[in-house]
């Protein structure tokens, strides 16, 4: 393979990774921003370390960090709104990582919020108040989702203008 189709190759490979960043973003437990960090990343050393520029590289750098942070902290965030303890978020966060590798997205989100009412229930015995954590915790989740994969959205079609342009 010669210099031309190995670049041609990586700028594909780029945009893959940046089309999975999107993708991954909507699956819980995936690091769909850092995925898209590594397309963005895989783009500019193809194109020679010239596009994006630097100013575009750390925008679109900060823009992947903070869609991680909210891929991070969107569930403990919304469980501490909910009215759930750090605890029951910490609880929470365990028990999402370990259904990943059982029932993937759908398991992720029943039994974050099975968790969740559990553990509030068994602290407050208060079953309505246990429940709106859940529900709050559920409905943060899928909002987290929403976010990340408008902001790894955003980063993928200002790396198509990129390359457009």
């Amino acid at each position: 393979m010669n210099l031309l189709g190995l670049e041609a190759l990586l700028f594909v490979l780029a945009f893959a990774l940046l089309i999975g960043g999107v993708i991954g973003s909507l699956t819980p437990q995936v690091p769909g921003a850092l995925v898209s960090l590594a397309g963005v990343y895989l783009y500019w050393v193809a194109s020679g370390m010239t596009d994006p520029g630097t100013l575009l590289l750390a925008l679109l750098t900060l823009v992947g960090l903070l869609t991680w942070a909210v891929d991070i902290a969107g569930g403990a965030v919304a469980a501490r709104v909910g009215g759930a303890s750090n605890w029951t978020a910490a609880l929470a966060g365990v028990v999402a990582l370990v259904l990943f590798f059982v029932t993937g997205p759908l398991g992720i989100l029943l039994g974050v919020a099975g968790t969740v009412f559990v553990v509030e229930f068994y602290r407050q015995e208060d079953a309505r108040g246990s429940a709106k954590a859940a529900l709050v915790t559920t409905a943060g989740m899928l909002a987290s989702g929403v976010v990340q994969a408008l902001l790894t959205a955003s980063i993928l079609v200002t790396m198509i203008a990129v390359a457009l342009l």
